[in-house]
């Protein structure tokens, strides 16, 4: 298999999955603003959207959102229990996903990060960030991960809050969410796929 990302972009889930699997995967970054890929094609013939993550599987076809590239990801690795097996516990992690996607990554988070959102769209965004984190918050007390166990779930969250590093967003009034990070930012598969894409977006931004 073979991702395509951005550094730090939402795919920093899926490369955190690809490591929680031990899967056998290649990366291969590509540049959010000129979109061509490190081995120099035009990723918009690629994904015609030009959006990451995109997972080449190895049979050639591709899957593109992110939310879809996690679940593959957990359905061909069971073993590493990325995923919940039952009906409820199924419905529950894309509740979570469907929550990720939609009310942090696009309606709190994107805005905030678009150079092409006025100061009203910034600003109704950042006005959603107290009950959407609020919320998040209060299903973290007390619990280590979002569900049972650690998800594809928690690699999407993770992935979403590090974005406060480059929005008005502050995790502060949230000293659960803070712990999660932190607690997150601990197991080796977090830490590998963080640092490695740290260190990325660093080169990227010099």
């Amino acid at each position: 298999m073979k991702l395509y990302f951005s550094p730090l972009a939402c795919s920093l889930a899926a490369r955190i999955a690809l490591y929680e699997a031990r899967a056998n995967a290649n990366f291969e970054q590509v540049d959010a603003k000129t979109k061509r890929t490190a081995s120099g094609r035009d990723f918009r013939q690629i994904h015609p959207l030009g959006l990451v993550p995109v997972l080449e599987l190895p049979n050639g076809e591709l899957l593109s959102e992110n939310a879809a590239v996690l679940q593959y990801v957990a359905r061909s690795h069971p073993e590493a229990q990325l995923a919940p097996t039952d009906p409820l516990g199924l419905a529950r992690l894309q509740q979570w996903l469907c929550f990720i996607g939609t009310e942090l990554h696009k309606g709190l988070f994107m805005p905030l990060l678009s150079k092409h959102a006025g100061p009203d769209a910034k600003s109704y965004a950042l006005g959603l960030a107290e009950s959407r984190l609020a919320w998040v918050a209060r299903q973290l007390q007390d619990r280590e991960f979002l569900l049972e166990g650690f998800t594809v779930a928690d690699a999407y969250l993770f992935a979403i809050l590090n974005w406060t590093m480059a929005t008005p967003v502050d995790l502060k009034p949230w000293p659960a969410l803070l712990e999660y990070q932190a607690r997150l930012r601990k197991r080796p598969s977090v830490e590998r796929a963080f640092n490695e894409e740290l260190a990325l977006y660093r080169a990227e931004q010099a």
